[in-house]
């Protein structure tokens, strides 16, 4: 006996196969109930971007905009200086082929600007600070 893992559909089944010899032209019959599906794999809900804010100078308004996956800067849509408000889009990453807007968390005033158009960044890098 021979066993094989066999996915069909997406479902994977450990499957036990007898060769059964001199029996040439007959349907076998299984000698065994149905194998059950194998379980699959957990997989967690995906993150949802979250900046991971900078200590407050007490106005709850200062924080780093960081990147929540690696990729390319495509475009940056704001100044140093710039006022921005809650949503607004602050510049574009491009990930496996995709480009994400990356928006303020809050409002405030860009004081920082990490990036450039162009730049290869990983998940955790700075991208902008508003204060």
């Amino acid at each position: 006996m021979k066993m094989f893992k066999v996915v069909v559909n997406g479902n994977e089944y450990e499957v036990a196969v007898e060769e059964i010899k001199g029996q040439a032209g007959s349907a076998p019959t299984p000698s065994a109930p149905a194998p059950k599906p194998a379980a699959k794999p957990r997989t967690s809900a995906p993150a949802t971007p979250k900046p991971s804010p900078k200590p407050s100078g007490g106005d709850g308004g200062e924080g780093t905009v960081v990147a929540q996956m690696p990729g390319t800067i495509v475009d940056i849509d704001v100044n140093v200086g710039d006022k921005v408000t809650k949503g607004q889009k602050l510049l574009v990453l491009e990930a496996m082929k995709m480009e994400n807007e990356i928006v303020a968390p809050h409002d405030g005033t860009v004081s920082e600007i990490s990036v450039a158009a162009g730049a290869l960044v990983n998940a955790g890098d700075a991208l902008v600070v508003l204060s």
